[in-house]
């Protein structure tokens, strides 16, 4: 069995579940995209609570700079991976969460109608852990398994000019990829 199996109601075996308010209903019933994004709150810092506190409406303003300008946002992703390899799950994969922002891919607006969104805790500045790419080709394999996942992006490739995350620093050669 693989370690992070996905269960009918869409949610990963062994990852641990923090529920964020930012979902809804999917529009259409078909997961086809995988989105990898990165994020580290305080930027460039990890393996604090800023992560969580921003997917789950609760990011306190005063506590850092930057964080006066984000505190307000409602997203969230389906999943988040600590530097450790720690799997998170904040959203069903049968619901819609809000990762993706403006986006489209091959002549389809929206990608968060037919997207799972993967963060890791990282940045465009620093490599990633070789546990976060063990988590990451876990979690893939089983996505792929259980849904008819086309490809697997980055969210620029997706918010071209927009976004440049996963980042350079991402080894796209660390997985298996059908990214295009």
């Amino acid at each position: 069995m693989n370690l992070h199996a996905i269960d009918k109601a869409g949610f990963a075996l062994n990852a641990q579940f923090i529920a964020s308010p930012n979902f809804d209903a999917r529009p259409e019933n078909e997961l086809s995209l995988i989105v990898i994004h990165n994020i580290s709150l305080p930027p460039s810092q990890y393996g604090g609570k800023g992560i969580i506190e921003l997917f789950t409406n609760q990011l306190n303003p005063d506590e850092h700079p930057y964080y006066a300008d984000i505190y307000t946002q409602k997203v969230s992703a389906h999943f988040l991976i600590r530097r450790h390899g720690e799997l998170i799950q904040l959203v069903s994969c049968l619901n819609r969460a809000w990762h993706a922002g403006v986006s489209h891919w091959q002549n389809r607006e929206r990608c968060n109608d037919f997207s799972v969104g993967i963060e890791l805790e990282g940045s465009d500045f620093d490599a990633f852990e070789p546990a976060q790419y063990q988590t990451l080709k876990s979690l893939i394999a089983s996505l792929s398994s259980t849904y008819p996942i086309q490809a697997i992006v980055g969210h620029s490739d997706i918010a071209l000019g927009r976004k440049t995350d996963p980042g350079p620093y991402f080894d796209w050669q660390q997985i298996e990829t059908k990214r295009f």
